[in-house]
């Protein structure tokens, strides 16, 4: 149980870091007063948005207020539109998760099993074309694959909405800009990962027991790759949360990554924090999740955890 009260005080720790930096940081970017109204303001009005908005105060100041606010659930109102930071947001979030739960589900129904046939076809044509495949994917920018798709399947084509959200069409492209990088991800390291088992002794013996090569891949091999795919999957969700980012400016997806962008091109503090701090959450609590599946895979991690009985008592 104290390995997880550790993982959970490095997460608290590693969260206010987080916000100490992205506090500081976009206080550091430029006043948002003078973004907001202009150089044209005359100094009476922009002292009073200021003190309105607590920017009068010094950096410190405004920093404790800040986590204050963050300790009641208050995440400040948007400069622009006057509103709860968080409301923005959550009415965003639906958007965002409507197109990163598929493209992880396709990721992982497409790369493992390539993966795992690229392994098992290993110096293959099978094998080349997987590796060469995920690399060009890999190389592909998300932005330009999502203004390739559009392109010709909506300006050429004319099958698909071009942007917006306008039915389950809309999903195609989105998700498929999103998850072409993520499962050549999951097929090179599965196919990594398998390769790697498969010359295990272990497989030796499974083979002169007479077990066909089938049989010993889902029984001996699968399991035993399990923890590279959870530590995989957690990297990955990161990734992907920068990948609708991107995706949602490329499509104008109504989500939480296009208002990310347009409240950092308007200094939406607040907006722009409560987004970080909602992404860092996510990624830490992946993390922390990943950490606790690795003892229910394999109990023996969870036996390494447990401390050990001192050496008298060992001894007695």
């Amino acid at each position: 149980m104290s390995w997880v009260v550790l993982r959970l005080g490095r997460a608290l720790l590693t969260l206010l870091l987080l916000i100490a930096f992205t506090f500081f940081t976009l206080a550091m970017n430029g006043d948002p007063a003078a973004a907001k109204f202009g150089p044209d303001i005359d100094p009476e009005t922009l002292e009073a948005f200021r003190e309105k908005w607590g920017l009068n105060y010094p950096l410190w100041k405004q920093f404790l207020i800040y986590l204050d606010g963050i300790w009641r659930l208050d995440f400040g109102l948007s400069f622009r539109t006057g509103r709860q930071a968080w409301e923005l947001v959550s009415a965003r979030l639906p958007a965002t998760l409507a197109l990163m739960l598929p493209t992880m589900f396709f990721s992982i129904a497409l790369g493992v099993p390539l993966g795992i046939y690229a392994a098992a076809h290993r110096g293959g044509r099978a094998d080349r074309l997987t590796i060469i495949a995920a690399v060009i994917a890999l190389a592909i920018p998300a932005f330009l694959l999502g203004l390739l798709l559009m392109y010709v399947f909506s300006v050429w084509l004319g099958w698909l909405p071009p942007s917006g959200w306008v039915g389950w069409s809309s999903f195609l492209m989105p998700v498929a800009t999103m998850a072409v990088s993520t499962a050549s991800v999951y097929a090179r390291f599965t196919r990594s990962a398998m390769v790697e088992v498969m010359s295990h002794p272990m497989i030796e013996t499974a083979e002169a027991s007479g077990l066909s090569r089938r049989l010993i891949r889902r029984v001996h091999a699968l399991p035993n790759i399990a923890l590279p795919l959870i530590t995989i999957t957690a990297l990955e969700f990161g990734n992907i949360i920068t990948y609708a980012v991107v995706t949602e400016s490329v499509f104008a997806w109504p989500g939480a990554g296009r208002l990310l962008i347009e409240s950092v091109a308007g200094r939406d503090y607040a907006v722009v924090q409560a987004i970080i701090l909602l992404t860092g959450s996510t990624m830490i609590l992946a993390n922390l999740l990943a950490d606790l599946a690795y003892g229910w895979v394999d109990p023996r991690i969870k036996d390494a955890r447990r401390p050990r009985p001192h050496r008298k008592e060992a001894r007695a």
